[in-house]
C-alpha cells in the first residue's frame, strides 16, 4: 500500500471519529429522550470502532513496508 493510500485511510478514520464524537456530544447535550438516540449512539460506537480498525491496518501496513525498505526507496 502506498503511503498516500495509508494517509487517506488515516484521515478518513480521524474524520469519522471526529464527526461521530461531536454528534454524540450534541445529542447528549440535547437530552436522551428519543428512541433514535440509542440507535445513533450505537451507530456511532460501531463507526468509531471500525475507524480505529482502519487506522490500525493502515499503520500496520505502513510499518511493515518501512521495515522491509527502511530507506524508502520503493515508494
Amino acid at each position: 500500500m502506498a503511503r498516500r493510500d495509508a494517509l487517506f485511510l488515516r484521515l478518513t478514520a480521524a474524520w469519522t471519529i471526529l464527526i461521530w464524537s461531536v454528534f454524540v456530544k450534541n445529542q447528549v447535550a440535547d437530552g436522551v429522550g428519543s428512541p433514535g438516540f440509542a440507535v445513533h449512539v450505537a451507530l456511532a460506537a460501531v463507526s468509531i470502532v471500525l475507524a480505529g480498525g482502519v487506522w490500525r491496518v493502515a499503520s500496520r501496513v505502513t510499518r511493515r513496508e518501512r521495515e522491509r525498505d527502511p530507506a524508502g526507496t520503493l515508494r
